[in-house]
């Protein structure tokens, strides 16, 4: 059982923070298709160096077994302790932009408890807008511009990118919880779930973080330079090239996906995908195609052996 103390602590040296902020998301958690959210939470804190406002406890919303905390060790000892981490932060873009940022692991436990919190946090410092992105896999090809499908309560963003737009019912991450209250609330959200290739989803794909970030732009407005990203996407295609040449299959099967991609997006009335390399076929397809994956997922408690 989770601790039951306090769900967070303000940080005793948090600069003062001016009301009307967006607020953006990143949580780690049941997908993360490419380590898109994963390159973002690191980009921002290693970047752009945020300053802590609020820190989630680890005892009440970490499950340890899941995300074990990393220790360093040193021939014979232990020389550092590192858990993973949950903050509300303050934080400027590259262009010095003020802007609020949640980032780090999806809470185990008390969701709604912590969707309370944020509620309550959003309010305090009255927060503009809040945008949240994560990623998922699909039968896509990396040689496309990423697609998304766009939720939440800002028409205009749905409109113009969200590529692919589903009737179904998939199981729902602490950010859809999130998304939810605050459109119950009245809070101008905006959700992306980048549909990143299915054969990339377990590599560290940096297109997908660009993508992410491309999204956080276009409904923030702040702008973030991310060129190192770019860079390792740059020798990331270069090493992906070289795979699928040496292999006839692989290239059958990305000629296949850019044939229904292309299918797709010339019959479609929907929106344009982001601007960095790759996704989309036909709807029925793509649903199947997530409903096959969700099937064949194992549930947590078979993961960790319980």
């Amino acid at each position: 059982m989770p601790f039951s103390g306090p769900l967070f602590e303000r940080a005793v040296s948090a600069p003062p923070v001016p009301r009307g902020l967006p607020l953006v998301i990143a949580l780690t958690g049941f997908t993360d298709a490419g380590s898109a959210v994963s390159r973002v939470i690191d980009y921002v804190r290693d970047d752009l160096s945020p300053s802590p406002l609020v820190v989630f406890s680890n005892d009440t919303l970490l499950d340890y077994r899941a995300r074990r905390p990393i220790v360093a060790f040193e021939k014979d000892h232990l020389t550092d302790y590192r858990p993973p981490r949950l903050e509300l932060s303050f934080a400027h873009d590259s262009l010095g932009q003020p802007f609020l940022v949640l980032a780090g692991y999806e809470p185990d436990f008390a969701w709604d408890a912590f969707a309370a919190a944020v509620l309550e946090l959003a309010e305090l410092y009255g927060v503009s807008t809040v945008t949240w992105v994560h990623a998922i896999p699909m039968p896509v090809p990396h040689t496309r511009p990423i697609g998304t499908t766009v939720s939440g309560t800002r028409t205009e963003l749905t409109e113009a990118h969200s590529v692919w737009q589903p009737h179904t019912q998939v199981p729902a991450t602490a950010g859809h919880l999130l998304e939810y209250r605050l459109a119950e609330a009245g809070v101008r959200v905006a959700g992306f779930v980048l549909l990143v290739p299915h054969y990339l989803g377990d590599s560290e794909y940096p297109a997908a973080a660009l993508a992410a970030l491309d999204s956080l732009t276009v409904a923030t407005g702040l702008v973030f330079a991310g060129d190192e990203l770019r860079d390792e996407n740059r020798e990331y295609l270069e090493k992906v090239t070289e795979q699928i040449d040496g292999s006839d299959e692989l290239a059958r099967m990305v000629q296949g996906l850019e044939e229904r991609y292309d299918a797709y997006m010339a019959g479609s009335t929907l929106a344009t995908p982001m601007i960095h390399t790759g996704d989309l076929p036909s709807a029925d397809e793509l649903a199947a195609e997530l409903e096959r994956f969700l099937a064949t997922r194992p549930g947590e408690d078979d993961k960790r052996g319980s």
